[in-house]
């Protein structure tokens, strides 16, 4: 009975050892598997990576291009890369990047769209010779300068700062750069970013010619246009005035604005000064619904101007990211108004050279306003349209 029950035992432990062979078998060769997959897998993406980056580069350097490559070999993978216009007017493009190695296929699509200024909270080519950053000054989003920029306090910077000659400070001054800082960085301004939205305007806007003065007034779904200042004012639908939202007055001496903006508008002029006669807003407050779609430019070739009447001497609110090619964003009178106040800007403020907006004894304002300028964060995905631009793409997606 002994010699059975071993050999039972023996014959036992033999069938387990068996099974426990063939799964451990069955294991080795699954992980080996695995890791072929995930090899070949790893192999095809990183060529389709390759492809698109090899595509985005080919767009920076050349904004036009669109060719796209067939059947690139990447050592031994074979990549396609295709380049799509999926938005014409905002000219949105899309890379899409398949590889394929030993029948893996792996696609990268990357969108981008047309760098813009108005992604800037601020910019300026000039600082001027005496405008300083003072501890009342707090600036949300990114912030460039082509020129060396002057701190005189504790000026807070919450995006990205970027420069190309620097900054001076006084000894005791402590500006805070949460956003981070770099020098060095060199982005011209264009001679003529104007071009671009005269064309535009030629092509689904509006363009304005023969009058010395127009007032624009955006009143929600409709537009105001008024020739002078005794002119009549007339009234037409928004969207059948400039279906594309590209308004640009050609010539003008004067081109005045004001109201409240409900869709994509961009107010141009490639002469005359543009003067603020009033509060110009959004119809759907982006800081209370972040789903608003309202969106304006205001872009001169040369300034843009806050007037110094009775309604601006308590306040100004501006919605608007603002571009002034040669000039600057100022306050008419700024050193001889009275105390008017607050600048609430939401956007942005593109200008040649920066502009003053009122004067100060220290801390303390003495003419014209104080500022409180907050950045549109839907800029850096968005822009009016026709809005001029850097001369580069931005990736906004890259989906792997």
């Amino acid at each position: 009975m002994v010699g059975k029950a071993t050999l039972f035992v023996v014959a036992g432990f033999s069938l387990i050892f068996l099974v426990v062979e063939y799964n451990m078998g069955n294991v080795s060769t699954r992980a080996v598997s695995n890791f072929v997959d995930y090899y070949l897998e790893n192999y095809a993406h990183e060529a389709a990576v390759g492809g698109a980056n090899l595509a985005a580069n080919e767009m920076f350097l050349n904004q036009s291009w669109i060719n796209g490559f067939s059947d690139l070999d990447f050592k031994g993978a074979k990549v396609n890369i295709s380049v799509g216009i999926i938005d014409a007017f905002k000219n949105t493009r899309r890379i899409t990047s398949t590889a394929e190695y030993q029948g893996v296929k792996q696609t990268v699509e990357v969108t981008l769209v047309p760098s813009k200024f108005s992604k800037f909270a601020y910019y300026s080519v000039s600082e001027g010779a005496n405008i300083y950053w003072t501890t009342n000054d707090t600036v949300w989003g990114p912030f460039h300068t082509q020129d060396k920029f002057k701190v005189s306090g504790n000026p807070v910077f919450f995006g990205k700062v970027t420069t190309l000659k620097g900054y001076s400070k006084t000894a005791t001054s402590k500006p805070k750069f949460y956003g981070g800082y770099e020098s060095g960085i060199n982005l011209p301004f264009p001679a003529d970013g104007i071009t671009n939205v005269a064309a535009e305007a030629s092509s689904g806007g509006n363009t304005i010619t023969g009058k010395d003065t127009v007032y624009v007034t955006f009143a929600s779904d409709s537009i105001k246009i008024k020739y002078g200042f005794k002119g009549a004012e007339t009234s037409y639908l928004a969207s059948s005035f400039s279906p594309n939202g590209v308004i640009f007055v050609k010539n003008a001496k004067t081109v005045r604005t004001k109201g409240t903006v409900k869709g994509q508008y961009t107010l141009a002029s490639d002469k005359g000064d543009i003067y603020l006669d009033d509060d110009i807003v959004y119809n759907t407050d982006p800081l209370k619904n972040p789903n608003s779609t309202d969106v304006l430019g205001i872009v001169a070739k040369s300034n843009v101007i806050i007037t110094d009447n009775a309604v601006n001497n308590k306040d100004i609110n501006i919605e608007a990211s603002i571009y002034c090619e040669t000039g600057s964003f100022s306050a008419q009178n700024y050193d001889k108004r009275p105390v008017s106040g607050t600048i609430s800007l939401l956007g942005g403020i593109i200008q040649y050279q920066r502009g003053p907006v009122g004067t100060f004894s220290g801390s303390k304002i003495k003419s014209g306003f104080n500022k409180s300028y907050m950045y549109d964060e839907r800029l850096l995905l968005t822009y009016p349209p026709a809005f001029p631009g850097t001369g580069s793409f931005e990736i906004v997606s890259w989906y792997e």
